[in-house]
């Protein structure tokens, strides 16, 4: 009798263990890198760069061919894909010149008010961290209020660049941060002292008589424009490219020939640290962002330069992180997800790297280049051992905005939520559904709406309708005016009228415009996106104030991050 009463108390037992397990909220961990284009993969169709870890996750998983970037760079896409909404509805979408943070002591950045996934994921017992890149802001009114910060945006744990990558960062690669401004300093400067020299011998020659005033007011304004010119952008390294652990500054400038292994090796302390419950763990990397990194282990190793030999290391970056949740028995309760924050930037290079940039495939445009398919469609893959099917391919649209509802619902979070522009992509990846719930997507360059997608539900058809493009330099090549930066508005930009017209179903390079005469349903599709356009802009009345204007973005001391003493600040992180 009483073997019988223990047998059925521990089959209850038993069971209720079992139904715990079931119901176990997966472990999350998102891998996004930085400017890597969706041609520079193996699975995505490369053939000449090694790619082996990323390829096995995408045969191990769900691979999406038609994953969109709300923006094609770095601060507006991931201020999109932390929020679940356009990034001109969180303010983090610049209107004129201004479109990404450019100095950590600026003032814009994620308003404290915006909710991140992070922040659902802490309320449903989450333990949240980021490793890596942050580059959405700091501090608001003075050093230290931190009101940007990872942490104040709810990830628990932070450790690395609370800005982005920079060749300003690396030694001999010149600067990224407004060059023009730079040189037009310089110049004002040479031509003040050259002004002053001239006064000074004509004063000597005393071919006329000069107020000596004159020569001193010369000297004090070029003086002041050379000390305003260094304090800024001289001590760029110094000012932006730095480490925190939290809202501590552990190293000031940062280390570069570490600093790979060192996030890695936090990341994977991260996940070694919370086996026991659930986590998400955003792992942002630095690569392969110029001014590229420089590691023994892979130079050399690839056929494209330094450029591949990043993208390799990358992958290698990817699969320890793979072998250490796959070590610790994890696999089966961690979606893994891969992408990039938006297209390849295809016109860098420099004399000391080369090629600087990567590769977009068959798509048109990259970073930079408003809505052209290149600089937006990037890798998207999920693997989840048991929940997700193995070598599945979904070719339907979908963003990386979708990430935020995606986990909220496997969160269990079910609290009301302002209006979102993601979808859950779960029905999707399961195969429970065939259909993309992205009708209409919208591709902005800045806060300027550039582009528009239609995905008709009774067709197949992908049209995509461009009222706007960058003006390319020459006509016909693929680059701007400004190699490396273009326009949004203005002159530096084609508006037109009728719009280009594309089914990116028959025409994914977009090369060839559709009019009346070659689609049958082309006064259909420009009176659909339109009309969807005008319903997306009513939507924008609560959008936060915009945080990319020259106010929030230039330099200001007092918000300089420091270790040490302002303005002689410098560490270095101790070896752990």
């Amino acid at each position: 009798m009483w073997s019988s009463l223990l047998a059925v108390l521990f089959l209850i037992l038993a069971s209720d263990v079992i139904g715990q397990e079931s119901i176990r909220k997966p472990n999350i961990i998102l891998v996004m890198v930085d400017d890597l284009g969706i041609g520079d993969v193996g699975c995505y169709g490369n053939n000449t760069i090694r790619t082996p870890n990323i390829d096995r996750l995408a045969s191990e998983g769900v691979k999406l061919t038609q994953h969109i970037a709300a923006a094609p760079l770095c601060t507006p896409s991931r201020a999109a894909f932390m929020t679940g909404r356009y990034a001109v509805r969180s303010g983090m979408a610049g209107a004129g010149a201004v479109r990404v943070n450019l100095f950590l002591g600026g003032s814009g950045g994620l308003p404290p008010g915006e909710t991140t996934f992070a922040k659902r994921l802490q309320q449903q017992g989450y333990t949240t961290g980021l490793v890596g890149k942050w580059h959405l802001g700091l501090s608001c009114e003075q050093r230290g209020d931190h009101c940007h910060h990872p942490n104040q945006h709810s990830f628990s744990f932070f450790y690395g660049l609370p800005l982005t990558f920079l060749n300003d960062c690396a030694p001999g690669m010149g600067t990224d941060i407004l060059k023009h401004l730079q040189h037009t300093f310089q110049k004002i400067s040479v031509l003040l002292m050259v002004g002053l020299f001239t006064l000074m011998c004509v004063r000597a020659c005393g071919l006329i008589d000069i107020n000596p005033w004159l020569s001193v007011a010369l000297l004090l304004v070029s003086f002041l424009l050379i000390a305003m010119w260094y304090t800024v952008f001289g001590l760029l390294p110094r000012w932006n490219c730095i480490i925190m652990r939290d809202q501590e500054v552990v190293e000031q400038p940062m280390t570069l020939e570490t600093l790979p292994h060192r996030l890695l090796t936090e990341a994977q302390n991260f996940i070694e640290r919370n086996t026991d419950h659930p986590f998400l763990l955003f792992f942002s990397l630095a690569h392969v962002h110029t001014p590229l990194f420089n590691s023994p282990a892979f130079a050399g190793r690839s056929r494209h330069g330094r450029y591949g030999d990043d993208v390799e290391e990358m992958d290698w970056l990817v699969g320890e992180l793979t072998k250490t949740v796959d070590s610790l028995g994890l696999a089966n309760d961690t979606l893994m997800y891969f992408t990039s924050d938006h297209g390849g930037h295809i016109e860098s290079s420099h004399p000391l790297i080369g090629q600087g940039g990567g590769w977009n495939g068959i798509f048109r445009g990259g970073k930079f280049m408003g809505g052209w398919e290149g600089g937006i469609r990037v890798p998207g893959i999920f693997r989840w051992p048991g929940r997700l099917a193995a070598g599945r391919v979904v070719d339907e649209p979908t963003s990386l905005m979708d990430l935020y509802p995606t986990l909220k619902h496997l969160a269990g979070d079910t609290q009301p939520e302002r209006p979102l522009d993601g979808h859950n992509l779960m029905p999707l990846l399961e195969g429970k559904v065939t259909r993309s719930a992205h009708e209409f997507m919208f591709h902005y360059c800045g806060s300027h709406l550039h582009a528009a997608r239609w995905h008709p539900p009774d067709s197949d058809s992908i049209f995509k309708v461009h009222f706007i493009t960058p003006k390319f330099s020459p006509p016909g090549a693929v680059g701007c005016y400004d190699p490396g930066m273009c326009s949004c508005h203005g002159e530096h930009v084609t508006r037109h009228d009728p719009p280009l017209l594309y089914d990116l179903l028959r025409d994914p390079s977009e090369s060839h415009p559709l009019g009346p005469e070659t689609e049958p349903r082309y006064a259909e599709v420009l009176h659909r996106i339109t009309e969807a356009m005008h319903t997306h802009q009513l939507s924008l009345v609560d959008k936060q104030p915009n945080q990319m204007t020259w106010d929030k973005i230039l330099w200001r001391p007092w918000l300089q991050p420091c270790c040490g003493t302002f303005p002689f600040c410098g560490c270095k992180e101790d070896a752990r």
